[in-house]
């Protein structure tokens, strides 16, 4: 027993060292690394984690300390990608849970690779780079969800996957699964878990604000993990986060309550008769969208009571803020391999109104592009001066652009009916509703 506390002190205190050296070094992963306790676990024959602790074998730690403290630095840091990027908590969405846990591999030792600092730095083998070619030019960004799709379209080869597991895992990811705890109920070991999810989200945000203050010159020795952090954040942004991107601060012609102070304005009224001190500021402040496109998929894969929920949905989240516009023109599109109908409301509350009237016009295949075309034209003649993005809600089963809009994009996908979200376009947002989503829509 007292041998056991003994080698679980000396790997708490090899981790603690390590942990150490990549803050010095490495400074923005602050967040990341006051995340992860440790945890002697003699199951795992290396080290791993759960997304709260890092459990350890401690001769592992111990052998690789004194012979290549190098490779444990990376391994930690291989961790902590894990848990940026949330791989813990995606595998069990995947039906190959063994490909993820090498899309997983992949994608954290390419991140950690890309980072130009002496504590991490090795020279990467042949075998490695011409991998690295080969997938930036298949699957251009080597995130796990992409690599998973990558590879489940191609021929599976055992023996390859083998020898590309050798080269890129560095940590037994064994602790992901659900933990199985007695003493509580399911559905709160669930939620606990949830809740770490968020907080590894929210240490992934921080990490990116804190990269975006590092200057230029400090970012190139960061490699491709600023750039990848955003890619990964921005395509899930929250649906109500993105709508209030479209906003813009102008000034409307509306009594702000706030602008002055009431005492000196009475103060005034008795003192000098019809005199006040400070007038009434006409003027407000408010956010706003101006112009707004919205693209419903009317191909003959999506469901029309889909398309009400989802217009209710939007009317509703843009109602319930106060800082919108009370006038506002979105443009609304029905398109499956060609524009089929547009429809131009100037109030919110008539695209409330509209959900509830959709005609359906198309039921033919899904090309995304003409909508994309129609929507430059309008802006060649000048109709959609002020569009500040564009919603596009689909089954994502259709043909994509393959250039970037100068506008936000993002496509919306419900959870409640099959979809594809694969072929998203690098250059747009990903946005997901549906289940509970709707009922927050109309709170």
């Amino acid at each position: 027993m007292q041998q056991r506390k003994d080698l679980e002190e000396i790997g708490k205190r090899i981790l603690s060292e390590t942990r150490t050296e990549l803050y010095l070094s490495l400074r923005f992963l602050g967040p990341a690394l006051d995340a992860l306790g440790y945890q002697i676990d003699l199951r795992t024959r290396t080290v791993g984690t759960d997304g709260a602790v890092i459990r350890f074998n401690p001769r592992y730690l111990i052998r690789t300390f004194m012979e290549w403290p190098q490779s444990l630095t990376r391994a930690y840091l291989h961790m902590l990608m894990h848990g940026l990027f949330r791989h813990i908590y995606a595998r069990e969405q995947y039906p190959d849970g063994e490909l993820f846990d090498l899309c997983a591999d992949i994608a954290a030792e390419s991140l950690v690779d890309s980072i130009d600092d002496p504590a991490i730095k090795q020279v990467p083998s042949d075998f490695r780079e011409s991998c690295y070619r080969k997938w930036r030019e298949e699957v251009q960004v080597l995130t796990a969800e992409k690599l998973y799709h990558y590879f489940s379209g191609q021929p599976k080869d055992v023996e390859r996957r083998r020898k590309i597991a050798a080269e890129f895992g560095r940590d037994d990811h064994g602790f992901w699964e659900t933990p199985e705890d007695n003493s509580r109920p399911p559905q709160e070991a669930q939620a606990n878990r949830q809740a770490q999810q968020e907080e590894w989200q929210k240490r992934a945000r921080k990490t990116q604000d804190l990269l975006a203050g590092t200057g230029r010159e400090s970012a190139d020795d960061h490699g491709s993990l600023a750039w990848v952090l955003a890619f990964e954040n921005n395509s899930r942004t929250d649906y109500r986060e993105f709508l209030r991107r479209f906003a813009i601060v102008r000034e409307e012609m509306r009594i702000d309550p706030d602008g002055f102070d009431y005492g000196y304005y009475h103060f005034g009224l008795e003192m000098y008769g019809n005199m006040p001190l400070i007038e009434e500021n006409e003027f407000r402040e408010t956010l706003g969208i101006d112009q707004l496109v919205i693209a419903i998929d009317t191909s003959g894969s999506t469901k029309p009571y889909l398309v009400e929920r989802f217009l209710r949905e939007t009317a509703a989240i843009l109602a319930a803020q106060e800082t919108f516009l009370h006038h506002v023109e979105i443009w609304l599109l029905e398109c499956d391999n060609q524009v089929q109908k547009t429809i131009i409301l100037k109030d919110v509350k008539e695209l409330s109104r509209q959900a509830g009237n959709m005609e359906i016009s198309g039921g033919m295949g899904t090309d995304f592009r003409p909508a994309f075309r129609y929507v430059q034209d309008q802006q060649r003649h000048g109709k959609l001066s002020n569009l500040r993005g564009l919603l596009y809600f689909t089954d994502g089963y259709g043909t994509y652009p393959e250039e970037a809009t100068p506008y936000d994009t993002a496509f919306v996908y419900c959870t409640e009916a099959d979809y594809d979200d694969s072929k998203t376009p690098d250059w747009a947002m990903k946005l997901y509703t549906g289940g509970s989503r709707w009922n927050e829509g109309s709170q």
